[in-house]
């Protein structure tokens, strides 16, 4: 298994760059999420790691050794795509054992690593079954085995889990860090599904328009984001405008409230937005040991969770509340509180967050 290092990465496409100076430290055997919306530059990253598209820009290292100008074919890659790309007319010994006839293994070798790979990922017996006979989650562990059964460097997944239902998805993606654990390979995946990265990473690298925004773990990033954008693609995110307050441990909001907030390092009137999540919000019945007060214009019950939008003098917020019983209707008064330390400060200078 494999390092991974990128420094300064850029592709262009004439004048527009579609990958703009990133660098990422993979260390061996780690899982990394590359996340962000569509046109990030997610899957440009991921081709030009597998030997599929070459950087403008920067340079590439596997395992210590300098691939930015090598073919994909000398890399030694696995790469599982959306489509999974399973050949219709073979069955699923034939599909997993494909990348060994091409490297010329023999006949004894080929038996034996693919029924190990179909071992790992759960298939045994299904070797003679066609991909028109499986299910998308089977499918799925299909092409995962033929991208292991060669024992590659570096797993390189693109949108792996994006064809399946949200209950299936659920499913693999605990088999999919079961089997990336067990084999203790190097794995890049590329997503824009911020739940699938948040439950799978040993890291997150959030992308946006082709620039890195932040390389974090999963919870250090959700809950410590470097920027309103990671804030926001991470989760639903509330955000509060104002300057530091005397002390450096409240905020002064344009509606003129001071509220509590962590102890921070920026001075007394520097212009700041909080960040709160829903779940670190708590509501109760209007009064006055609340830190903001609200209007309940609309709950929506989720089952294990109900969320309330409601209506601040600062603007509208989301709260969510563990449980689906009682609670509060639409047009209830109640009292927004949190803990102090739950407040993430990001300055509007753009400065580090802290």
């Amino acid at each position: 298994m494999s390092s991974i290092h990128l420094h300064s990465v850029s592709k262009h496409y004439g004048a527009v760059a579609a990958v703009d100076d990133v660098s990422l430290d993979v260390a061996q055997g780690e899982f990394v999420t590359i996340l962000g919306p569509s046109g990030s530059g997610k899957t440009t990253i991921l081709t030009m790691i597998a030997g599929l598209n070459h950087p403008s820009g920067g340079s590439i290292h596997i395992g210590g050794r300098d691939v930015t100008a090598l073919p994909a074919s000398q890399r030694n890659i696995g790469l599982v795509f959306q489509s999974y790309a399973l050949f219709p007319h073979m069955n699923v010994f034939d599909n997993v054992a494909f990348p060994l006839s091409v490297r010329k293994f023999g006949a004894r070798e080929t038996r034996e690593r693919v029924e190990e790979a179909l071992a790992r990922v759960r298939l045994e017996g299904f070797e003679r079954r066609k991909p028109s006979q499986l299910s998308g989650g089977q499918q799925q562990r299909v092409a995962l085995a033929r991208a292991i059964v060669f024992k590659p460097d570096i797993l390189l997944l693109d949108e792996p889990l994006g064809a399946l239902d949200r209950k299936l998805r659920e499913e693999v993606q605990v088999e999919l860090r079961r089997l990336q654990r067990s084999l203790g390979i190097t794995t890049i995946l590329v997503t824009h599904d911020q739940e699938e990265a948040l439950s799978l990473s040993d890291r997150i690298m959030v992308l946006d328009h082709g620039r890195v925004q932040q390389i974090a773990a999963p919870q250090e990033a959700y809950l410590r984001p470097s920027n309103r954008f990671v804030a926001d693609f991470l989760g639903t995110a509330n955000f509060l405008e104002g300057r530091i307050g005397s002390g450096s441990r409240s905020i002064l909001l344009g509606s003129g409230q001071a509220i509590p907030c962590g102890p921070s390092a920026l001075p007394e009137g520097a212009r700041v937005t909080a960040i709160l999540r829903p779940e670190r919000l708590a509501l109760a019945p209007h009064g006055p040991d609340g830190m903001l007060a609200a209007t309940v214009s609309e709950a929506v019950y989720l089952g294990q969770s109900v969320r309330y939008h409601v209506e601040t003098p600062s603007g509208p917020m989301v709260a969510v509340a563990p449980g689906g019983r009682g609670g509060f209707a639409a047009g209830a008064q109640v009292s927004v509180s949190w803990q102090a330390e739950d407040v993430w400060i990001i300055p509007d200078d753009g400065s580090t967050p802290g």
